[in-house]
């Protein structure tokens, strides 16, 4: 799960989680919150790739593979 997760930028992150069904909320500065079906909230940086570890930590606070 590694390789395939670097070089996600930001925005396209926050496109999948709201194509898994998330609904975009406003966040603070350059931040997006994503709350996903369960009421889960997902805070992702809009700007710039995102590091794997705060990647995968979303993908699976999300319940989400």
């Amino acid at each position: 799960m590694g390789r395939e997760l670097r070089g996600i930028k930001g925005k396209d992150a926050i496109k999948a989680f709201i194509r898994a069904g998330g609904t975009e909320k406003p966040g603070k500065g350059d931040h997006i919150n994503i709350k996903m079906p369960k009421g889960i909230i997902i805070t992702i940086p809009d700007k710039g790739e995102l590091k794997i570890g705060l990647l995968k930590g979303a993908i699976h606070k999300a319940g989400l593979t």
